[in-house]
């Protein structure tokens, strides 16, 4: 698959992960899709990635999935019998929604650096991170109806996980776009910032994850995640061992002392 659609690094226990179709505002195509898959599982398993910066090329962050795309392997798919195009876009959404889950999973913390614009399934990939700061340029909107869709890219879950079920019905029952402020103060992203100091901000957010308990930050991502499908002595457990585990590794045992010496 092209490694260019999504450009990946690592450096620093940092992996640097960015959306790279400017040209058509960072929709995803089969090939942006396949590359999104398999860079999740590799961020989920590799040891040495202990945070995660997801950030997007040009001006806008992400406008979900390419339709114009979709629309031409449809039609091919038609033509050739191949199970259908319904068949088609039922594949291509298990392949992104594969890569959402496991990182979701994961217990590799992720921000999100948005610079712009974000539409339909862009807002799925944008909800994937665990803490989001937009600049003072970003907007965000459904657009399903437009092209008579309904949500993919876990929108339907994810979306009124942050914002609430009368508002995520309220985004995607109508035309509305919400400004940067507006997202704010819904609590769908964490922070506004001036548009010059996004990537420095991201960063520092990272950085702080890497330079602190790293592994702590993580089983607390896991833990947090993990709670909402599951019943509250299943998660109490979990805590419990998760804790147990925690106190007994060398960065916790050196933070403890620390904090007794005060």
């Amino acid at each position: 698959m092209p490694d260019d659609v999504i450009l990946f690094d690592v450096r620093d226990g940092l992996a640097h992960l960015t959306l790279n179709r400017p040209e058509r505002l960072n929709a995803v195509d089969p090939a942006a899709i396949d590359r999104w898959q398999a860079l999740a599982h590799e961020i989920a398993e590799r040891d040495d990635i202990g945070a995660v910066l997801f950030d997007a090329a040009g001006r806008a962050f992400c406008a979900g999935g390419d339709v114009v795309a979709m629309a031409q392997l449809a039609a091919t798919a038609s033509r050739d019998g191949d199970g259908g195009p319904g068949a088609l876009i039922e594949a291509l959404a298990d392949r992104i929604h594969d890569g959402h889950r496991v990182l979701r999973e994961s217990t590799k913390p992720i921000v999100a650096a948005v610079q712009g614009p974000v539409a339909g399934g862009g807002l799925g990939f944008m909800l994937v991170a665990d803490v989001i700061v937009a600049s003072e340029r970003a907007t965000f909107a459904s657009r399903y109806s437009d092209v008579g869709l309904t949500p993919d890219c876990g929108v339907s879950t994810l979306l009124p996980e942050a914002v609430g079920v009368r508002r995520a019905l309220e985004l995607t029952l109508t035309s509305r776009t919400l400004s940067a402020t507006e997202a704010l103060e819904w609590g769908m992203v964490a922070e506004v910032v001036a548009p010059d100091a996004l990537v420095a901000r991201a960063r520092e957010i990272a950085d702080g994850w890497l330079a602190g308990a790293t592994h702590a930050f993580g089983q607390a991502k896991r833990l947090v995640h993990a709670g909402r499908a599951r019943s509250f002595q299943d998660s109490l457990d979990d805590e419990a061992a998760t804790i147990a585990a925690a106190f007994t590794t060398p960065d916790a045992q050196r933070r403890i002392a620390a904090f007794a010496g005060r």
